[in-house]
């Protein structure tokens, strides 16, 4: 009889190898088994391998992300609604450090492609709504302007996690967007609220990580 695979020593494995990654110990098929009670077969029995554990482990970062932007509740204001997505970016890349940089590892595929890409997909509908709102000029182009919000966050993720910017450099964030949708035609002051008030819903609900600097008033 075949026995059914236990999802929580897949997530274990995923787990141990991201953790090793933070603390900068090498991620081979005999150390990221070591002191578990596996055998190295369980890589194979739960990834097929070495790069499978690989591409589970960067299909995970996008799972959690995908989470975190889903928890974003919906509001009347897709201006709001951006900028709480932007925040809520930035705290998923908080919380998962390991993971959030093996996302990015293009020399490893995807389990699923698609499911990653909803992630950007979240982004590029509350642009259409803004645009369907009026807050936004027509002309503007919903998949490039959620690809620039996304750099944004993702620009200061990067220089804050493997330096030089200090922490307190993720306080930027907020003014950054209200920036750039303000010359996709958005009022300055309206837009200005509305970035305060989809930051704040974050920040207040889902308190970054100990030790991490936290977006300030705009």
């Amino acid at each position: 009889m075949v026995r059914t695979k236990d999802p929580a020593v897949r997530t274990m494995l995923i787990e141990r190898a991201a953790q090793m990654l933070r603390a900068r110990e090498p991620v081979t098929l005999c150390s990221v088994v070591a002191g578990t009670g596996l055998s190295t077969m369980a890589v194979y029995t739960y990834f097929g391998g070495m790069d499978g554990l690989w591409r589970a482990m960067r299909q995970e970062g996008f799972t959690r992300l995908a989470r975190n932007l889903e928890a974003v509740p919906s509001s009347a204001d897709p201006v709001r609604d951006l900028a709480a997505l932007g925040a809520a970016y930035l705290s998923n890349a908080l919380a998962n450090p390991d993971l959030y940089r093996v996302m990015f590892d293009a020399g490893f595929g995807l389990e699923d492609p698609a499911a990653s890409d909803e992630t950007l997909q979240s982004l590029v509908h509350t642009v259409e709504r803004a645009k369907g709102t009026g807050r936004f000029r027509q002309d503007v182009n919903a998949l490039a302007l959620a690809t620039q919000s996304w750099a944004i966050g993702h620009g200061l993720v990067s220089l804050v996690s493997n330096g030089p910017l200090p922490v307190q450099a993720l306080d930027h964030g907020a003014a950054m967007l209200a920036a750039l949708f303000v010359s996709c035609g958005d009022d300055p002051g309206r837009c200005r609220r509305s970035v305060e008030r989809g930051w704040r819903s974050i920040r207040d609900s889902e308190p970054f990580p100990a030790g991490q600097a936290q977006p300030t008033d705009l």
